[in-house]
């Protein structure tokens, strides 16, 4: 590589990095596309070059910066990276068996499902995720998956 395109890439580099620190995104939705529209890569190229950057530890200093402020649930992330872990594989073994072409349609779906479930969802009312209804008596509270125990009705006192 010359010294030009290692600027490039790890220009690359920073702004899936900061993207990937503000709302949690990089590989696919940043450093797939830059690899396959400026740099020429094949989609599954493409794909694993991501992969492969995403394996070092690159979220480390985000995580803790979240974990510092309070704003994660290790405990539901452990699940999810557990799915990651199988995920990824069966995902890697699918794109292996299909075409150039397939893959690149498919990731456009993908993207416009994506976009379209962020455009809808950005209206509180529109948004049964964050709409809050008011819970009848005999409704079970939700699993809190940052410590694995139901949420209490009401907070604790302070000890005081």
């Amino acid at each position: 590589m010359s010294v030009v395109e290692i600027l490039m890439v790890v220009l690359l580099g920073l702004a899936a990095g900061f993207l990937s620190g503000m709302f949690g995104i990089g590989g696919g939705l940043v450093i797939v596309p830059l690899l396959i529209v400026f740099y020429n890569f094949e989609p599954k190229t493409a794909v694993g070059t991501s992969l492969f950057a995403l394996l070092l530890p690159t979220g480390l200093l985000a995580v803790l910066e979240y974990y510092r402020r309070g704003e994660m649930r290790p405990l539901a992330g452990l699940f999810i990276a557990a799915g990651l872990f199988c995920g990824a594989y069966f995902g890697a073994r699918i794109t292996g068996a299909i075409s150039v072409s397939t893959m690149k349609r498919s990731y456009g779906v993908f993207l416009i499902v994506v976009a379209i479930y962020f455009f809808w969802s950005s209206s509180p009312e529109r948004n049964p995720m964050t709409a809050r209804r008011p819970r009848a008596s005999g409704d079970a509270p939700a699993l809190d998956l940052s410590n694995g125990s139901p949420p209490s009705e009401a907070p604790a006192p302070p000890r005081g």
